[in-house]
């Protein structure tokens, strides 16, 4: 075996794609916490093994959060298209082929195993994901073996040899909301899975030991993500977090001073998790309760068809400054989204539709929505600054053209406010007129928080807060 160099070269052309990617992740997403970074190593082989939640967006993201150049396995379908193919090559990426898209051509997965090692022999970095396809779960599904071999393989061939120790990373990607724009996501790097400890019984028993070290490469991912074992679970906990987690939330800020970006949101996301399990085993009847309090509440927002944000907004009762200064902030930012929603509404309507009509699944909407939005704004924010250039001069233009992403951003941020402004406007039309209607909203939503808020006491008492 060739002796790998100290770090595998980044290349001009990646180096680029990067950058390129780095700009739309910061465009795109609200903030992009990185957690643990410091677990890959500066140099020297790693074996990254991450979670799929998100579709190509899910190697944007890890690539853009990362220095060093990532060689991905991506699905041979994707290599159809001769200049995509060609694309991906030069990004570094290796085609993995599936029994699902092409049962014909499984016996070339061999190469692509001979590719992962020798990238791995250079020291580089090479990016799987072992649940081999996207899912819209809140929990890992079952991985496939593959990783394991990798890993074992690579570490058998050099005993004693002059190639660097690989390093498995899993990695554990959380998006607080899949499919909306400026929203927020957790890219979370655990500690190296030793794999040397397993190579004396994969040489005794490969099969046997490639099944339990898989275990331990699932347990990996599963520790970086919030994880919910059963799909009905996963409704309840999420119907949780909808109503709860911005109290919690409140809780920690008011308590302990901290601000938004401070608080671990995936962690609160865990203690729900972590809770939801501990009564559903000990106490069956009280999470039935809990969850037949939800449906009601839910059905009665559903009649009168108002939102939840603005049945809470009601019960906050803000202070008169507040109102003020919220005010005065529509009233001030109103040019700002005037200008910055007519300069932006195409670009930003059209990767829209495209990837409403194009989603074959629900890991596949933010993919498309965010692709078509890498061609369709640099495309009409050219023409845009073209026509300004040519109307006003090239100075105007330079300034129309930092101006268009960021009043872009602005605009998306009053347009949201002035939703919930709609929102807690019906709501309050609603009080007027059918007063009862809004109280019994209100009473249940008091009710179902006062419930899950003895729920949260009960389990920190049993468990010593062990999960906040």
């Amino acid at each position: 075996m060739p002796r790998p160099r100290a770090a595998e070269r980044t290349g001009r052309f990646y180096a680029m794609v990067r950058l390129i990617g780095r700009f739309w992740v910061w465009f795109f997403f609200r903030h992009v916490d990185v957690r643990r970074p410091e677990q890959l190593p500066p140099r020297g082989p790693v074996l990254l093994c991450i979670n799929h939640p998100n579709n190509l967006i899910d190697s944007l993201l890890v690539g853009a959060v990362l220095t060093r150049k990532v060689h991905y396995l991506a699905t041979a379908a994707l290599f159809r298209n001769p200049l995509l193919a060609r694309f991906l090559t030069a990004c570094g990426a290796i085609p993995v082929y599936r029994k699902q898209d092409d049962p014909d051509k499984m016996d070339r997965n061999a190469d692509t195993f001979s590719a992962c090692l020798e990238a791995l022999t250079r020291g580089g970095v090479v990016g799987i994901y072992p649940e081999g396809t996207t899912h819209a779960e809140a929990r890992v599904q079952r991985i496939k073996t593959g990783a394991a071999r990798i890993a074992l393989e690579y570490e058998s061939r050099r005993p004693g040899g002059p190639g660097a120790p690989l390093a498995l990373i899993p990695v554990g990607l959380t998006f607080d909301a899949r499919k909306s724009f400026r929203g927020r996501v957790l890219v979370s790097f655990g500690p190296a899975i030793p794999v040397p400890p397993y190579l004396d019984a994969y040489r005794r028993d490969p099969v046997t030991t490639v099944e339990a070290f898989t275990d331990a490469i699932q347990w990996g991912i599963e520790a970086e993500v919030v994880h919910v074992e059963r799909i009905d679970e996963s409704r309840l906990v999420d119907a949780v977090q909808e109503l709860y987690r911005d109290e919690l939330v409140r809780e920690l800020q008011e308590e302990r001073g901290l601000a938004e970006r401070q608080i671990d949101l995936v962690r609160l996301s865990r203690a729900i998790v972590d809770s939801t399990n501990y009564f559903k085993q000990r106490d069956p009847e009280r999470v039935e309760r809990i969850w037949q309090s939800i449906q009601s509440y839910r059905a009665l927002l559903a009649e009168y068809r108002v939102k939840d944000e603005a049945v809470r907004a009601r019960l906050e009762r803000r202070r008169p400054r507040q109102r003020i200064r919220r005010g005065w902030e529509a009233i001030a930012g109103f040019p700002f989204f005037v200008y910055g929603a007519t300069v932006n509404f195409l670009p930003y309507w059209i990767p829209r539709w495209v990837a409403h009509h194009m989603s074959r699944k629900e890991t596949d909407y933010a993919t498309w929505r965010f692709l078509t939005a890498m061609l369709a704004l640099p495309l009409f924010w050219a023409l845009e600054t073209w026509i300004v250039t040519r109307l006003f001069g090239p100075a105007v233009g330079f300034i129309f053209l930092l101006s268009v992403p960021l009043s872009g951003v602005i605009a998306y941020r009053y347009w949201v406010g002035a939703g919930r402004l709609q929102s807690r406007l019906r709501f309050s039309a609603l009080a007027l007129t059918r007063e009862h209607a809004a109280r019994r909203l209100t009473t249940e939503r008091q009710a179902l928080i006062a419930e899950l808020e003895r729920a949260k006491n009960d389990y920190l008492t049993a468990t010593k807060g062990s999960s906040f």
